[in-house]
């Protein structure tokens, strides 16, 4: 058979080349006019998908060139081609992009096994894009926000109804950081030959899983206080969609707040009986607070540096998710490499989770981030976007070094973004650090646990869900 495109409809005939009568049967009766098939695109993509995924049918075609014998067509195969890193990184394009009649198309045999290896590679792509990395741990997270909701427990009741107003059903978040030390800690499952000089390995009774959940139970803690002292620092009045601890129960009460779920988490840590994970974490505490102390204290020269913006952003952000994966490493024994990988897999993702977030306060709208747009540049605090922007435009710096209290700077300041690529610019800059922690996890030593590669895999679609995301 061959193929045609009719009005935008695949036509398939039956190839005279391929299927001639015999002389005497020709000559003896005439045949009848050819049949017309006339298939949609859309309908034979998933037939495609559902017989390339099978293992069996695959060999058969990496063996043979064509399959004309028994199917009894050719399919068409788009001279530009998918990459390998393009299909798994990347969603099935719609049925209506991958057949566009616009597209220009080969007919014939020889091209069946590139577009049956590309089809393979699109299912493969499409299974890996299905996987949730947060259905992959949903049963660990429930038992953590159970296990979070009675560690915040406080014998004053009203204290301990502001330690618990963000653990509570509705407005515990999404998890994103117990997340990412759940699959760490699955990920890092691999036999360990012998155990890294000076360290202190697990004879306190409590397994190795459980002590790794402990650090994402501790990492949830310190961020939900931090959250809380930022709110008073910032005014904020919403949170998560709902009023902020200092906007319902007042400034003293939500600082009192977070500073009892910095001493529960203190006592969690100390039952890891772990120095070095104890040092880790204690850092981390410092570094939120060291980069608070930069955000309100900066220079004009600081304010306009990127360089500066960076470090602050490392502190307040991606230290406690790079700290926190180094310890889900150090607990389970792995060698210094290892821990590094896993370290520097969440400072990058940090980096660019909150390069997006400060794309999101300029691109974003209230509803979706559950807290005010617009919030940094209204509070002065100078991000990525604007600090990009600045690069383009010479005049946005002075406005900055006026200090935006006036509205009207604000708004000049954000007219000025819109005629730069600074939000671009910031987008890219996050998509490289996700790129980075991609590399990571692709660094780690090799594995056939499939639950093991299962969750190298979702840790790596996290990369892309945070550039992706809209809250």
């Amino acid at each position: 058979m061959f193929g045609v495109y009719v009005n935008g409809s695949l036509v398939l005939k039956p190839h005279t080349a391929a299927f001639t009568l015999p002389a005497h049967t020709a000559a003896s009766k005439p045949q009848p006019p050819p049949p017309l098939f006339i298939l949609r695109p859309a309908l034979l993509l998933p037939f495609f998908r559902e017989m390339i995924i099978s293992r069996g049918i695959s060999r058969s075609l990496r063996r043979s060139n064509w399959i004309l014998g028994r199917w009894g067509f050719c399919f068409p195969v788009s001279h530009s081609s998918v990459s390998s890193a393009e299909s798994v990184s990347s969603a099935v394009v719609p049925d209506s992009k991958v057949f566009s009649s616009s597209q220009s198309y080969s007919w014939g045999c020889r091209h069946l096994y590139g577009y049956g290896r590309e089809i393979h590679q699109t299912a493969t792509s499409t299974v890996e894009d299905q996987l949730d990395p947060f259905l992959l741990v949903a049963d660990e997270l429930s038992i953590l926000a159970d296990r979070l909701r009675d560690m915040v427990v406080a014998e004053v009741p009203r204290l301990a109804s502001a330690a618990e107003y963000f653990f509570k059903f509705g407005v515990e978040g999404k998890r994103f950081r117990p997340t990412v030390l759940l699959l760490m800690a699955t990920a890092l499952h691999v036999p360990v030959s012998m155990p890294p000089p000076n360290a202190v390995m697990d004879t306190f009774g409590m397994d190795l899983r459980t002590r790794q959940q402990c650090i994402a139970e501790i990492t949830e803690m310190i961020h939900v206080a931090s959250l809380l002292h930022d709110d008073v620092l910032d005014d904020a009045d919403t949170r998560r969609g709902v009023g902020s601890l200092n906007f319902v129960m007042g400034n003293k009460l939500a600082v009192l707040a977070g500073d009892f779920l910095l001493s529960r988490a203190c006592v969690a840590l100390a039952s890891l009986k772990n120095t070095e994970v104890v040092s880790l974490l204690a850092k981390v505490v410092e570094h939120l607070v060291t980069g608070e102390t930069m955000q309100m204290t900066t220079t004009s020269e600081e304010r306009c540096s990127m360089e500066y913006y960076m470090q602050k952003t490392y502190f307040k952000t991606a230290s406690l998710i790079s700290n926190s994966c180094k310890s889900i490493a150090v607990l389970a024994g792995q060698t210094t490499e290892v821990a590094t990988l896993a370290y520097d897999y969440g400072k990058n993702l940090g980096l660019a989770y909150q390069l997006i977030d400060d794309v999101l306060d300029f691109t974003g709208t209230a509803a979706s981030l559950g807290k005010g747009s617009l919030s940094d540049i209204r509070h002065g605090i100078i991000t990525a976007p604007i600090l990009f922007a600045m690069e383009e435009i010479p005049q946005l710096r002075e406005v900055v070094e006026r200090g935006l209290s006036d509205p009207e700077d604000v708004d000049l300041a954000l007219e000025y973004l819109g005629r730069s690529r600074g939000i671009q610019r910031a987008k890219d800059l996050a998509a490289k650090h996700a790129a980075l922690a991609s590399e990571g996890i692709d660094s780690l030593p090799q594995t056939d646990d499939e639950d093991v590669r299962r969750s190298r895999r979702a840790l790596v679609d996290l990369t892309r869900r945070v550039l992706t995301r809209t809250k």
